[in-house]
């Protein structure tokens, strides 16, 4: 198994936190990973987005032009990265600021609408576990264990009582992800 993900946003959205811990939740697996950020200068506001490679095998490269999954959170990160996906990946869009929907009609495609459900659990800072929730629920590569453990790595130990909230978070995700086009038959 090898999953190659890219994860593209505004700056301040936990693009590259996403990233991460997806990486060291496979780090908890004993997976190989490899993480990958890239991000404008003005940060906050500006687009960013990371690549996530976690394997069964050594990774040759952390550089791709393809990939099994794109998580695109606003409208310029898909009108980048959705031609990048493989055909027969998947690609899962943030519903909230999308002036258009996937064209792609070779991939599958999976809509959540993290942003306003973050605001119903009356935080937006949870908005990117909601969303990693609801890439595992379509793609269990990792255990939900393993991801409170590298959601341990990631947040600062000061933000440690704030891991049952994104535990919450990720397991909001994984009810209110769905799919807008499936080639599964």
């Amino acid at each position: 198994m090898t999953e190659e993900i890219i994860i593209a946003g505004f700056g301040g959205q936990g693009v590259l936190s996403m990233g991460q811990i997806l990486c060291y939740s496979g780090v908890m697996q004993e997976k190989e990973v490899s993480w990958m950020p890239s991000y404008g200068p003005e940060m906050r506001g500006g687009t960013a987005n990371c690549t996530a490679i976690i394997s069964d095998k050594d990774i040759s490269s952390p550089v791709l032009n393809a990939f099994d999954t794109a998580i695109v959170l606003n409208q310029p990160s898909m009108d980048k990265f959705e031609d990048a996906v493989k055909p027969g990946g998947l690609l899962i869009y943030e519903e909230n600021g999308m002036t258009r929907k996937p064209r792609r009609t070779d991939i599958n495609i999976c809509a959540i609408p993290a942003y306003d459900e973050s605001i119903k659990m009356n935080n937006t800072k949870v908005f990117n576990m909601i969303v990693i929730g609801g890439f595992l629920k379509v793609k269990p590569i990792l255990e939900l264990e393993n991801v409170i453990k590298g959601l341990k790595k990631v947040l600062p130990e000061r933000y440690h009582n704030l891991i049952p909230l994104n535990e919450q978070a990720i397991r909001r995700g994984m009810e209110i992800i769905r799919t807008e086009h499936s080639l599964a038959k």
